[in-house]
């Protein structure tokens, strides 16, 4: 019996650690507190719950990232109706500061599709990790009909000026958002 435990044990804290590396490196880099992360990450999860509950909003369409309360929706969307329901159900979450939204319009003739977007997105986390003087960690890159939006906490304007600059010299971006914000 207590040869089974440890073995269970060993395999458990090892799964733990092999899928879990990534994800304790990006909290440790973090510029939030860990509480401010667990409280992100819950206002997340029930923004999420409530895309799934909900028959207007496509859920595989909307991306949700929240820094410190404040929520950051991006995505695309077939009508109006279903932006300012996704903006409505996200401000509904308690905890949340503030939503900002950046939807396009979703293409029936797709010039830009997923392949490229997951082409650009390697390029641009390629560029931004192999500039040392930047923390890259801190920055989530999302490709959307070959625009490149930057979100994220970082040291300073320098970084978000540099992470900028770097998108905009990859190409086939059509074009560049940011919603970078130097932590306080």
């Amino acid at each position: 019996m207590r040869r089974y435990y440890w073995s269970f044990f060993t395999i458990l804290i090892l799964g733990i650690l092999m899928t879990g590396c990534t994800t304790i490196y990006k909290s440790a880099r973090d510029e939030r507190s860990l509480g401010e992360q667990y409280n992100d990450q819950s206002i997340t999860t029930s923004i999420r719950k409530k895309f799934t509950e909900d028959e207007k909003i496509k859920y595989f369409d909307i991306s949700t990232y929240v820094y410190n309360g404040h929520v950051y929706l991006v995505g695309e969307y077939e009508t109006a109706d279903q932006k300012k329901q996704a903006v409505k159900l996200a401000g509904q979450v308690e905890g949340v500061k503030s939503v900002t939204d950046y939807f396009l319009p979703k293409k029936n003739v797709d010039t830009c599709g997923s392949m490229n977007n997951v082409e650009l997105l390697a390029k641009v986390k390629k560029d931004l990790i192999s500039d040392m003087d930047l923390s890259s960690t801190q920055i989530e890159v999302k490709a959307l009909q070959c625009n490149i939006i930057l979100l994220g906490l970082v040291d300073s304007a320098d970084d978000i000026k540099k992470a900028t600059t770097h998108v905009k010299n990859v190409e086939g971006v059509s074009s560049v958002k940011s919603f970078l914000k130097v932590k306080k």
